[in-house]
């Protein structure tokens, strides 16, 4: 008797992850869509966008360049959300689809005198990193 249901237990947890099994051919789901979070260091404001110092791994780091117009207007390529009062650090989501960049999600504090908010430094001409750009540059 325990054998048989011992059995009928096994054969109903083998059809049912068979009919819960995801697809092989798109490992990514139905969307497509896959992502990166990244620890931000310091993200220094400039009045083009902001330039975002991020950990890459333990031990390096890397920076990117973010315009702000992708946060206004009709552009969907980023996207700000301002993190309350709590111990969460500031993050930088990027977003892919189909292996090609979709767009950013910044978790940022809202005050700016929070640790990880800078301004750039003025004798640094940084105006040309921020222009006609289409995609996000990550350092790897």
């Amino acid at each position: 008797m325990k054998k048989v249901v011992l059995l009928l237990v096994l054969a109903s947890l083998f059809m049912g992850s068979a009919l819960f099994a995801e697809d092989p051919s798109n490992i990514f789901g139905e969307s497509g869509y896959y992502y990166f979070n990244y620890p931000i260091e310091t993200i220094y404001t400039h009045s083009l966008g902001y330039l975002i110092v991020y950990r890459k791994n333990s031990n390096f780091m890397g920076r990117t360049f973010v315009p702000l117009e992708w946060f206004t207007g009709k552009s969907d390529k980023g996207e700000i959300v301002f993190l309350g009062s709590g111990t969460e650090w500031p993050s930088m989501t990027v977003y892919f689809r189909d292996g090609e960049f979709s767009h950013v999600r910044l978790r940022l504090r809202r005050h700016r005198a929070h640790e990880s908010w800078a301004f750039a430094p003025s004798n640094l001409d940084l105006n040309r990193h921020f222009q006609d750009i289409e995609e996000l540059v990550l350092q790897h």
